[in-house]
């Protein structure tokens, strides 16, 4: 059996081809299309969660500063909601799905089977190491299949932790761990995956889809982007300041759905502002940089970027930065063009610029003249305003009232669209990403009908057209 972890650099391609080739024999075995055993696994899953929380609020902790509660919450609990789901629902997903059979198909029966792929490749996020690491292997272990995970060596604590749990509590003859960065992200790519999913930003993406196309191997990306939020003014302003204050400055803004900026009239921004302020100072205090519910900058590159982008407007809440402790305070920009640096690229850090847009149509001008987002974000007591939004703003994700909360819905498919993402998984759907669903028909034996063989007559035809 070959080592379920492998080291970092330097990289032995001989030890990646032998890890490929066991799971290959293991997958071909038929041990992972066992319904007992994808069920095991995932109370496994679920049992880590619960067993090691402790130890995995400290790695989170120690990457990027995530107090234990929003560990909790955006992380083990997604985790373990997420396996118990499809523990649940593993006979039903599993089972035969039949369709009608036409009239010239008769006598026969037709069915769609879902079977599994083979051997996934899952390339995880540092933002969530757990959630985006540990959710889709979920999903490809719901779906029988043998899986490869590559862990984010940006949050090292997590990945180290990971890579030590998933052994003992997976079944490490089908779930191997790879660490390291881009030699063995590299090496990994040069192998013929039967699915590779990657989270994390468009650049890497391409990189991860030209290797794929090697092997014509089907890829799912979540690429994130600039998630717009748009505020009406009849909206119920202090809900919505509470609700955009929190997903905004959850995990330091790096999340990829959290509301990358906001669209208002100026009017609606002069009310909305000091709400977002007395909303900051509630949850974080008035020197957040002392609160244990705010996080940190992943590193001193994220931390230098994100800093920059502040001069593109007016600084009217927060701006606060100390390099040395990777902190940017819960930071809000006025004044900003739609041309500025901080609306050119995915801010993924805690500034929020405000937009101006006098109107809805203005608003929804301004997100089409961009790339599709992986969510957008709309405040609105108007019906039809709702309706047109949904309908003229094409993103991965939406959500009405509120923001990033389209998550806690495991039947709601989670994914891109355009350059935010490519496919999607989440609850039944990540089944089916990670399964391949066949097509099959059994035909009876009688009567075999004389009408489709040659010789072709115009008979054979006029009776063609009549059954058809």
């Amino acid at each position: 059996m070959s080592k379920p972890v492998l080291q970092s650099s330097p990289v032995n391609h001989a030890d990646f081809k032998e890890l490929f080739r066991n799971l290959t024999a293991v997958f071909d075995s038929g041990k992972t299309r066992d319904l007992a055993w994808r069920r095991a696994q995932l109370n496994a899953v679920k049992k880590m969660m619960s067993e090691c929380e402790a130890e995995l609020f400290a790695a989170l902790k120690a990457d990027l500063g995530k107090s234990a509660s929003e560990s909790f919450m955006t992380e083990t609990s997604y985790v373990s909601a997420d396996a118990a789901y499809s523990a649940k629902n593993l006979n039903r997903w599993t089972r035969k799905r039949r369709v009608s059979t036409p009239v010239f198909g008769q006598p026969g029966q037709s069915w769609i089977q879902p079977e599994p792929l083979g051997i996934v490749l899952v390339i995880g996020a540092w933002n969530y190491p757990v959630q985006l690491t540990l959710a889709g292997m979920s999903a490809a272990i719901a779906a029988g299949n043998c899986v490869v995970i590559k862990p984010s060596e940006l949050a090292p604590a997590t990945s180290a932790l990971l890579a030590r749990l998933l052994p003992k509590y997976l079944d490490p003859d089908c779930v191997k761990v790879v660490e390291g960065s881009v030699p063995e992200t590299t090496a990994l790519l040069d192998l013929p995956f039967d699915h590779i999913l990657y989270t994390g930003g468009g650049n890497v993406g391409r990189i991860v889809m030209a290797a794929a196309a090697k092997h014509l191997t089907p890829v799912t990306l979540e690429l994130g982007g600039k998630s717009p939020c748009v505020v009406l003014p009849d909206a119920n302003l202090e809900t919505t300041a509470r609700r955009i204050a929190w997903g905004k400055f959850t995990n330091a803004g790096q999340t990829c759905i959290a509301p990358d900026y906001l669209l208002t009239d100026t009017d609606t921004e002069a009310l909305l502002v000091p709400l977002l302020e007395k909303c900051i100072r509630e949850m974080f205090g008035d020197d957040p940089q002392k609160s244990d519910s705010y996080g940190r900058m992943v590193n001193d590159r994220h931390f230098q970027r994100v800093s920059a982008f502040i001069a593109s407007g007016h600084t009217v809440i927060g701006g606060q930065l100390d390099a040395a402790d990777k902190y940017i305070a819960p930071t809000v920009i006025t004044d900003v063009a739609p041309d500025s640096a901080v609306m050119r690229e995915e801010i993924f850090g805690p500034v929020l610029p405000i937009v101006r847009a006098d109107n809805l149509e203005e608003a929804i001008a301004l997100i089409r003249s961009g790339d599709k987002p992986l969510s957008a974000y709309i405040f609105t007591n108007n019906k039809r305003a709702e309706r047109k939004f949904l309908e003229q703003v094409s993103s991965g994700n939406a959500c009405v009232n509120d923001v990033m909360m389209f998550m806690t819905v495991h039947e709601l498919p989670f994914g891109g669209v355009g350059p935010s993402g490519m496919g999607a998984y989440s609850g039944k759907r990540g089944f089916e990403t990670f399964s391949h669903m066949k097509a099959v028909m059994k035909r009876g034996w009688w009567p075999d009908l004389a009408l489709r063989y040659a010789p072709y007559t115009d008979k054979k035809l006029n009776l063609l057209r009549k059954i058809r």
